[in-house]
C-alpha cells in the first residue's frame, strides 16, 4: 500500500506551467515527459532529497494543483466546521504528508514513460479525468495513472489522482474521517504532526 501510494503522488509531480487555453490531456502529457525528464537527469532527485523535492512542488506543481480543493474533500464534512486556522494547519500538514510519501518514488520515475489514453470530454465540460499509463522498462505491466482535473477561466487544475483505480481522496477521507470521529478536526491535526514529524526525524536519522 505505500508503494501504491508513493507512484500515486509521483504523478502529482507531474505538473509544469499550464499555458492558456491548453487542453488537459495535452498539459498532463507535457507535464510528464518533462518530470521524468526531470528525473533522470536530476541525481538528487533520483536520491530522494526533500529539500530538493520541496521546491520542485512548491515551484512547479502547487500553482497548478486546486490544493485547497483537495484537502477539502479529503477531510470530508469536517472541513466545513473547521475555523480558517484550523483549515490552514489542515491544509500545512497535508501538504508536508504528501511531500514525506513520495519521497521514495522518484527514483523510480526514471525510466518511466507515459502513455495516454483518448479524452472523453465535451469542450463545455468544468470538470474532466484524463486517463494515461506508465510503462514499465523491460516490458513490466503498466500502471493506470489517472486525473481529475477542473477548469478555472483557462487553466485546469488537478485535485485528484488515481492508481491502479484507487483515488488518493478518497483514501484519505476514510483515515481522516476515523481520526475526526475520534478526537476531531483538532485531533487529526495533531496526528498529521506527528506523523510528519516522526517521518522527518527517520529520514534525518
Amino acid at each position: 500500500m505505500k508503494r501504491l501510494f508513493a507512484m500515486l503522488l509521483a504523478g502529482m509531480l507531474l505538473a509544469p506551467v499550464a499555458r492558456a487555453a491548453e487542453a488537459p490531456d495535452a498539459l498532463i502529457r507535457r507535464m510528464s515527459t518533462e518530470m521524468i525528464d526531470r528525473i533522470r537527469d536530476d541525481a538528487d532527485l533520483q536520491a530522494g532529497r526533500l529539500d530538493k523535492m520541496s521546491g520542485l512542488v512548491d515551484a512547479v506543481v502547487m500553482p497548478h494543483v486546486d490544493f485547497q480543493r483537495m484537502t477539502a474533500l479529503a477531510v470530508g464534512r469536517g472541513w466545513s466546521s473547521a475555523s480558517p486556522e484550523q483549515q490552514k494547519r489542515l491544509m500545512t500538514e497535508f501538504r508536508a504528508l504528501l511531500l514525506r510519501t513520495y519521497a521514495g518514488a522518484l527514483a523510480s520515475a526514471k525510466d518511466q514513460t507515459v502513455r495516454m489514453k483518448p479524452l472523453r470530454a465535451n469542450p463545455a465540460d468544468k470538470e474532466v479525468v484524463v486517463r494515461s499509463e506508465v510503462l514499465q522498462p523491460r516490458g513490466g505491466e503498466p500502471i493506470q495513472l489517472d486525473y481529475r482535473l477542473s477548469r478555472s477561466n483557462d487553466s485546469w487544475k488537478i485535485f485528484d489522482v488515481s492508481v491502479l483505480g484507487v483515488w488518493l481522496v478518497q483514501t484519505y477521507r476514510s483515515q481522516f474521517a476515523q481520526e475526526i470521529g475520534a478526537s476531531g478536526i483538532d485531533g487529526l491535526i495533531r496526528s498529521l504532526a506527528e506523523k510528519n514529524r516522526s517521518s522527518g526525524e527517520a529520514g534525518r536519522s
